[in-house]
């Protein structure tokens, strides 16, 4: 599953795979070990990073998630990829949807006209053998689909084009 927090401002992109015993995390170009959280409730837990173990305390608000441990609070943004690969251009009132990730085009569940509301599913793509939906990030009248079944495509290619309102 791939994933982009902020952290003070600098955007932090990882990849974060189940294993029997939590997750094994990869930052992008800096580090890859195995990973856990063990919610003890009431905002408490144990993170365990590369075998290490230090107690926690934790407030999940939204998109915020406030962390502290060692003595410091610190405070990421889970960074929704619906949102993050959604770019408006407001003179024009267009919306794209870019792709996640490189992949393939699965199925398209949308065609040009087509009113459709947050949270449709625009199109299924494959990557790594694993399907991913796109979905619309806001209301809108699909304009334009830039790929068709079967179509590979880079990561951050412009997957649809939607005219904002409906």
């Amino acid at each position: 599953m791939f994933h982009k927090f902020d952290l003070g401002g600098i955007t932090r992109e990882l990849w974060l795979t189940p294993t029997a015993t939590g997750y094994r995390l990869n930052v992008l170009d800096a580090w890859s070990g195995p990973i856990a959280l063990t919610d003890e409730g009431t905002g408490r837990g144990r993170l365990t990073v590369a075998g290490f173990s230090e107690a926690v305390a934790f407030v999940v608000d939204g998109d915020l998630i406030h962390i502290h441990m060692r003595g410091r609070t610190r405070s990421l943004r889970y960074l929704d990829p619906l949102r993050v690969l959604a770019s408006v251009d407001s003179d024009g009132g267009h919306n794209v949807a870019r792709a996640p990730m490189p992949g393939t085009v699965v199925a398209l569940k949308v065609a040009p006209g087509d009113a459709v509301t947050t949270g449709t599913v625009l199109m299924v793509i494959e990557s790594m053998k694993l399907e991913t939906q796109i979905r619309a990030s806001q209301d809108g009248i699909v304009e334009r689909l830039h790929v068709k079944d079967g179509d590979s495509f880079d990561r951050d290619a412009i997957l649809v084009t939607l005219l904002q309102g409906t």
